[in-house]
């Protein structure tokens, strides 16, 4: 598929793509909060930054986009047709760093979940709140 935007309108576009405060992240720290959990956000002493931190229970949350961070999902698979030795390059390093961020925190002794941003529609919710439950509950109570 060709790009319609021009190179300066797609500069804009990709500029004002937020890392953090996503619309999935606000569902998952509502559901967290609505559960009874109470954490803090992108602790930069920590690796990677995570998007959610349960210090009582070691618990990290990443909440990823799937296209960014190449999830199994359609959104994940899609590739721009411009530039594709460019983006492939940034979605290996993507991929890498995730996982290095991973086994960085684990080797701290934190527990990880990553939700996919997929996983965050209305109509998943319920599986999501069950899953987040599991993980959570795995080790102690609020």
């Amino acid at each position: 598929m060709v790009d319609t935007l021009t190179p300066e309108q797609r500069q804009r576009c990709m500029a004002a793509v937020r890392g953090r405060d996503t619309c999935p992240e606000r569902v998952v720290r509502s559901l967290l909060h609505v559960m009874g959990y109470r954490f803090r956000l992108h602790q930069r002493n920590l690796p990677g930054s995570p998007d959610v931190v349960l210090p009582r229970l070691r618990a990290v949350v990443f909440i990823h986009g799937c296209f960014w961070h190449r999830h199994r999902c359609r959104a994940g698979q899609s590739t721009p047709a411009t530039r594709r030795a460019f983006w492939l390059s940034k979605f290996e390093k993507n991929v890498a760093r995730d996982e290095r961020v991973k086994r960085e925190l684990r080797a701290l002794g934190w527990r990880v979940l990553t939700v996919w941003e997929c996983q965050t529609k209305p109509s998943k919710l319920q599986a999501l709140e069950r899953r987040l439950g599991r993980f959570l509950e795995s080790h102690g109570k609020r």
